[in-house]
């Protein structure tokens, strides 16, 4: 008599995530890191005085956020991408 659980206990499982997996999970990294590099902006050259447009520039606003969103987007994909499988 054979035992299922030992049976399958015997079997390799898959790899969870492939390369191509990897790959884009890197690629969402570095956008999200190029984001929060947009992000941190500029240095304002007088601590005393307020500088609207620095701090409230598009890029800091808009572009960034947009980017690191991306990012998140690609993360997403590649966790929910099947692995190709090579028989």
């Amino acid at each position: 008599m054979t035992d299922k659980k030992s049976t399958s206990a015997n079997q390799q499982m898959p790899p969870l995530f492939g390369k191509e997996n990897y790959q884009w999970m890197l690629i969402g990294v570095i956008i999200i890191a190029l984001g929060m590099f947009l992000m941190s902006g500029g240095k304002n050259e007088d601590p005393n005085q307020f500088n609207y447009n620095l701090v409230y520039s598009t890029t800091r606003v808009t572009i960034a956020p947009i980017t690191i969103i991306i990012g998140l987007l690609i993360e997403i994909y590649a966790i929910l991408k099947k692995p190709s499988v090579k028989a």
